[in-house]
């Protein structure tokens, strides 16, 4: 399997593995099949609600709004799934793939939705299919412009499929949203969760640490996991020297010790 390295805010690398590409068309085709699932049902569903109403000039503005609104989650279907299933849409859930940020955290709403909006293979292998279908039940030539178009299709198609097959494994709209695509069991192995069982007795030693963002816990939670599974001490070192720095912190603690107090430090105050 390939692996991604992923750097994360405190300039030190984390490995991941990288889902092979059968993996992941087959997550898009099980979305594929969510998709075309919902817009059967949807069509019937419209179909009996446009019976319903009858025809009229307010009864027509009532069908359209209605189809537009039954049309978005359709449109809607990946930005929504991945945001509100941390990084996963139905289809990434059963193949055991995820989204994360190329700082090896949990994307933001913004990047999934530019992920969303450049989904050039998607979109692009929907039109080629259209396209073909229409000509071939029409029995029409290719004139110039629907050839142009088509061209243009293909090509992108192409594009993302020779990106997925680079070293990160990015389609164009991971590129522009700096994010990349794992394999969930490695995530969960390494970094499970930032959350730990911390006694209501404990003192935080470092308090600083909420100055940290949300990623940055994140990050520090896989660096001491990657540091501990592979007996990492320059990793440790360099991470712990990172976050001295820009805390402000003294101290002779090692490295490992020092970030996984920070962690519980962390846990007690975020939650007290």
């Amino acid at each position: 399997m390939s692996v991604v390295r992923v750097a994360t805010n405190f300039n030190i690398d984390i490995e991941f593995t990288a889902p092979p590409f059968h993996r992941r068309l087959a997550a898009w085709v099980i979305d594929i099949v969510v998709l075309i699932f919902y817009v059967i049902v949807a069509s019937k569903f419209l179909s009996w609600f446009s019976d319903q109403l009858g025809y009229s000039e307010k009864n027509d503005v009532m069908r359209w709004a209605v189809t537009m609104l039954a049309t978005l989650p359709f449109l809607l279907y990946h930005v929504v799934m991945e945001a509100t299933m941390n990084g996963q849409s139905v289809g990434k859930k059963i193949m055991g793939i995820k989204v994360i940020s190329e700082n090896g955290g949990r994307p933001s709403l913004g990047q999934f939705i530019i992920r969303w909006l450049i989904r050039t293979s998607d979109y692009m292998l929907l039109i080629i299919i259209i396209v073909m279908v229409i000509l071939s039940s029409s029995g029409m030539a290719l004139e110039t412009e629907t050839y142009m178009a088509l061209s243009g299709a293909v090509a992108l198609l192409l594009i993302d499929l020779i990106l997925v097959n680079t070293r990160k494994q990015q389609r164009l709209g991971d590129i522009l949203a700096h994010t990349v695509l794992i394999n969930t069991k490695q995530r969960e192995r390494l970094t499970d969760t930032v959350f730990l069982e911390v006694a209501d007795t404990y003192v935080p030693r470092y308090p600083q640490i909420m100055r940290l963002s949300d990623r940055d816990i994140n990050s520090l939670k896989g660096i001491i996991d990657m540091a501990r599974k592979h007996r990492d001490h320059n990793m440790a070192f360099m991470a712990a020297e990172k976050i001295k720095g820009h805390l402000q912190i003294e101290t002779t603690l090692e490295p490992i010790e020092f970030l996984e107090i920070l962690l519980k430090d962390y846990n007690y105050l975020s939650t007290n």
